[in-house]
């Protein structure tokens, strides 16, 4: 049975998103996201502001006890990552860490999706996203994490999430135009069959929790949240 969880959050669509001119504004760092701590606005290169999909996260805002503002910042432990990697990323890494904890989510954690990023194809190596794009991939986890609650799932593997240009080059069947390099774009592994997953998380944009692509594949599911509705 399917529970009536209230959706993560509703997107308005307007234009679409253009991938050639997403990643093309990638390569110039033209792609913006405009960021609050309630919504992000995605919009491709050269278009107008209001061309793209509004997505709204639901959040809540606190403002913290005078004891809390003064606490220091709780460090993450992040074992098993790759110790020259860890340390290219800089004070990022436990900031990063600190973001994806905060989404409190329950089938995935800040040490997977990390451990996602720590991969290299021989001596080119994947990095942390630019830290203005976090909450898109905050968007895209929340919507793998709803799936997991509709399939009573426990635990979800993250195969892959960002990917820089570079590096992503480099991955066999990655495609040029891949929304993984725009940090919209998580590939998970679900204990079943990925055909399951896809129908699933169809099933729930269907119903308006999201707008993006589904792909599935043989051994995992491709879900992204490009503000516009693609199945492969």
């Amino acid at each position: 049975m399917i529970s009536q969880q209230p959706p993560i959050g509703p997107v308005n669509q307007a234009a679409p998103l253009d991938r050639r001119s997403v990643i093309s504004g990638l390569g110039l760092m033209g792609l913006g996201w405009l960021a609050s701590s309630g919504s992000a606005d995605a919009f491709a290169a050269q278009a107008p502001v209001n061309a793209g999909p509004r997505v709204i996260i639901q959040t809540q805002t606190r403002r913290p006890e005078p004891s809390q503002a003064l606490a220091p910042a709780r460090a993450i432990t992040l074992p098993d990552l790759p110790s020259d990697w860890a340390r290219t990323q800089g004070v990022g890494l436990q900031e990063y860490a600190r973001y994806l904890a905060s989404l409190n989510l329950k089938s995935i954690s800040a040490q997977q999706v990390i451990e996602a990023h720590a991969k290299n194809k021989g001596s080119i190596w994947n990095t942390l996203p630019p830290k203005k794009w976090w909450k898109r991939m905050g968007y895209t986890l929340r919507v793998a994490d709803r799936i997991a609650l509709e399939m009573n799932v426990k635990e979800v593997e993250v195969v892959s999430a960002y990917r820089c240009p570079v590096y992503n080059a480099h991955c066999e069947g990655a495609k040029v135009g891949s929304w993984h390099q725009a940090n919209v774009a998580v590939d998970v592994k679900f204990p079943t069959r990925p055909s399951k997953v896809a129908a699933v998380a169809r099933n729930l944009r269907e119903r308006g929790l999201f707008k993006g692509g589904v792909g599935g594949y043989w051994n995992f599911t491709h879900i992204d949240s490009r503000g516009i509705n693609t199945d492969w």
